[in-house]
């Protein structure tokens, strides 16, 4: 019979910190009309935006806002956005060079690097995933054995709840309401990994914001407005010698997300509720009521846990 130390001991429970939602924005956006600007270049002679350089630390403030940002358009959608300088979907989530950490190899630490690139790829870049279908290939890289991490995402895709709601790891739009124009997502973040508090615990770290330019499916591309979400995920990858694990999938020990521009009034369905300029104009306001500061959401500087934990407004999408 093994002594108490060969004994494998469970993971730790996963914390999952408060989503935030903020909705609609402050800085009023003129409504679209479909085939403006060009690609590139902007139609007023403009050269394209130079692309930033990848993330490796958190930034020390937010990108500078426009006092009259120029409005998305269907052949410009992230006009007059900072992402317009972020890279391309998954060309935006590189991993760092692997290193031996504890009782990891370098080729383990690789493999988990490689894991979770494809999962954040797999949860927030793949146009499946963006339409709400089932996310199985992102499912599959958790551990089956997790039921407050794979197991309460398996349950919240099947009957959303405050407590199992998938967008806290998917970015899904109800494809009755909302899609994502031709697929497109600008992305920018930085992964980072760690010893946890055993050899057999290894800590990898993400923090990385995605920008989707959305239309009504109902009526079609004469109006684009943005999404913009975070996430601040950390995964576990753990020894099966030290602790009872399935051999290379990875534990969700920490996950939090706000949302820039997300309808705070929706009950809990599963999916991200954009609105556009046009749902304001004439009609009643039936939304929740914003409380505390405005919030800039493609401000990266901080941590969420420092940032309003309700329903707020944007300062820009």
């Amino acid at each position: 019979m093994p002594s108490d130390h060969e004994q494998s001991h469970s993971a730790p429970t996963a914390r999952r910190r408060s989503r935030t939602a903020a909705l609609g924005v402050l800085v009023a956006l003129s409504l679209t009309v479909s085939g403006c600007a060009l690609l590139g270049g902007g139609s007023d002679g403009r050269p394209a935006a130079a692309p930033l350089p990848p993330e490796t630390a958190r930034p020390s403030s937010a990108p500078p806002e426009e006092i009259f940002p120029d409005a998305p358009t269907v052949k410009e959608p992230f006009r007059g956005s900072p992402a317009l300088r972020w890279a391309d979907g998954a060309a935006g989530i590189e991993v760092p060079e692997a290193k031996a950490v504890g009782g990891f190899s370098q080729k383990q630490v690789t493999q988990a690097l490689a894991a979770v690139r494809e999962l954040l790829v797999e949860a927030n870049i793949k146009p499946a995933t963006l339409r709400g279908e089932h996310p199985k290939a992102a499912l599959d890289l958790l551990d089956p054995l997790q039921k407050d991490g794979r197991g309460l995402m398996e349950s919240g895709l099947r009957k959303p709840t405050k407590d199992a709601d998938p967008v806290m790891l998917f970015s899904r739009f109800d494809p009755t309401e909302t899609r994502v124009l031709r697929d497109l997502v600008k992305t920018r973040g930085r992964i980072t990994y760690e010893k946890g508090e055993t050899d057999g615990e290894l800590l990898i770290r993400a923090d990385f914001s995605f920008v989707y330019p959305v239309v009504k499916v109902k009526t079609g591309n004469r109006e684009v407005d943005r999404s913009v979400i975070r996430r601040e995920l950390t995964f576990a990858l753990y020894d099966p010698e030290e602790y009872e694990t399935t051999p290379g999938k990875l534990f969700m020990v920490e996950w939090a997300m706000s949302s820039g521009n997300d309808d705070c009034a929706r009950s809990v369905d599963g999916f991200l509720h954009p609105t556009f300029p046009s749902d304001r104009i004439g009609q009643p306001d039936t939304s929740a009521a914003p409380s505390g500061e405005a919030v800039d959401p493609y401000d990266r500087s901080k941590s969420l846990d420092d940032m309003p934990q309700e329903c707020a407004e944007t300062t820009r999408s």
